[in-house]
């Protein structure tokens, strides 16, 4: 059974593995974090669990059974009870419903827990597991964008 946890500096070495080992994974379909983001590691984590601590972001890791990290469902640029969601599991987990699974378990806590009332989310149009989650969970298009240059689609959920 997978587990949601808040992000905590113990997961530290885990969620590098994990962001390393599925780079090129996710490069595919979402814009690629960049050296810098592997370089400065640490300073961004501490930076998020800050920003966790001020209600300015919520961040989660997916673990499984074993303990071990199959992916992340976060919400960041919280501010006047909306957020912006962002996901992301690992290969070795994909197609198997855990994105699917994990976006719910966080519109919950952001409803119940955090406060929010809406939720958006945009994906780039190559993206049809993201879309597709994205629709099994309640979010709808309200537009088109562009990450990193691609074209893509912009989602909103009222919680």
């Amino acid at each position: 059974m997978p587990e949601l946890q808040p992000l905590r500096p113990d997961h530290a070495p885990a969620l590098l593995a994990f962001e390393r080992e599925d780079r090129a994974y996710f490069a595919a379909t979402v814009p690629d974090r960049g050296e810098e983001y592997f370089a400065r590691f640490e300073e961004r984590l501490r930076a998020l669990l800050d920003d966790q601590a001020a209600g300015a972001g919520f961040f989660h890791v997916v673990t499984g059974a074993e303990g071990e990290m199959l992916g992340r469902v976060n919400l960041y640029e919280v501010t006047d009870g909306s957020a912006d969601l962002g996901y992301r599991i690992a290969e070795r987990a994909a197609g198997r419903g855990l994105a699917t699974w994990g976006v719910r378990e966080v519109c919950a806590r952001a409803a119940e827990r955090y406060g929010l009332t809406v939720l958006t989310a945009s994906t780039t149009l190559d993206n049809a597991a993201s879309r597709a989650v994205l629709a099994r969970t309640g979010f709808t298009v309200v537009g088109a964008t562009r990450l990193s240059g691609r074209p893509g689609l912009s989602y909103r959920r009222s919680l």
